[in-house]
């Protein structure tokens, strides 16, 4: 080989080097690269993808979940009157966490708002049953609101036995007659007299009673008063009360105009069977003062029955 060929072979070996394993590596023109495999699912079964994965995720709402437990529990407690307290207490904290859970991004609604409409009526049920309770309470603490009126009887005044109840007697279109009993769960009230134009009388009775105003009068009602409840502490007589009510529908207390009665009624307690018997002094329009009628209350929130005053 002479030196211009050996000049040449160099030339081209230097400059068009093979790498090895250049062959292996090359790859047809109609071969498909190889498409990397795609990584394990790791969601709950039955999620197709994590799309799905990630919208179950969303609906969860714990806070939810939580006021309608509270709501549910203070809706219960709230009707039954010896816990009730409880559930005032829950009611409210369910209200608050329902309107929470409500606006929370991407939490469902569902139990939120059944907890929002649990607690709002749990409260409207729980002041229907407060108030019943404290209704109830008032009934056994005050003698209740249930009154009856027998006709007058030869015992009238202590201890009057119950008559025959005289038929739509007692209001004020057509007054129970002076003698009539009217009973309560805890008193039995009788207006023994009515003594019109008894100003003078009262005048005398105290040197601080004053005269009655230009064309009014003094009148006495003379009443007694029984304690039939069971307190064990008794009750005051002041618990019954005896208006007057003039013939134009205007009511008229004793304490109106400050007075001592002659022989006025004690005051002090008394307890089961035992009685109160005097009078109180009410100043009437004189014209009228006959035409007027006695409202009776036998205790503190019964009911009123009307008695004549003649």
């Amino acid at each position: 080989m002479n030196a211009e060929s050996q000049i040449f072979w160099h030339h081209h070996h230097m400059t068009t080097p093979e790498l090895p394993g250049a062959s292996s590596q090359q790859t047809s023109p109609h071969q498909q690269p190889p498409i990397p495999p795609s990584p394990p699912s790791y969601g709950p079964p039955g999620l197709s993808g994590p799309k799905e994965y990630a919208k179950a995720k969303k609906q969860r709402n714990v806070i939810g979940l939580i006021a309608l437990i509270a709501a549910i529990l203070g809706f219960i407690l709230s009707c039954i009157p010896g816990v009730l307290i409880a559930g005032w207490v829950l009611l409210p904290i369910a209200f608050i966490l329902a309107i929470v859970s409500l606006f929370l991004k991407d939490k469902a609604k569902g139990m939120g708002i059944t907890a929002l409409i649990l607690s709002i009526v749990g409260t409207i049920v729980g002041f229907v049953v407060f108030f019943s309770v404290v209704t109830a309470s008032a009934k056994d603490a005050f003698g209740g609101t249930d009154t009856k009126v027998s006709a007058p009887t030869t015992e009238a005044g202590g201890g009057a036995s119950a008559a025959a109840p005289a038929a739509k007697a007692g209001t004020r279109e057509n007054p129970s007659p002076i003698g009539s009993v009217v009973e309560s769960k805890d008193w039995r009230v009788v207006v023994n007299s009515v003594t019109l134009a008894a100003t003078d009388a009262v005048v005398a009775a105290n040197r601080f009673n004053d005269a009655p105003t230009a064309g009014s009068e003094y009148i006495l009602v003379n009443y007694s008063a029984t304690y039939v409840g069971s307190d064990a502490n008794g009750q005051t007589p002041s618990f019954v009360s005896v208006e007057y009510v003039t013939e134009d529908g205007k009511t008229i207390n004793s304490y109106d105009h400050h007075v001592v009665a002659p022989d006025a009624i004690d005051s002090n307690t008394l307890y089961k069977g035992g009685t109160a018997t005097g009078n109180i002094a009410i100043q009437v329009p004189s014209p009228t003062a006959g035409q007027g009628v006695l409202a009776v209350r036998a205790g503190m929130i019964a009911d009123k029955v009307f008695v004549a005053v003649k």
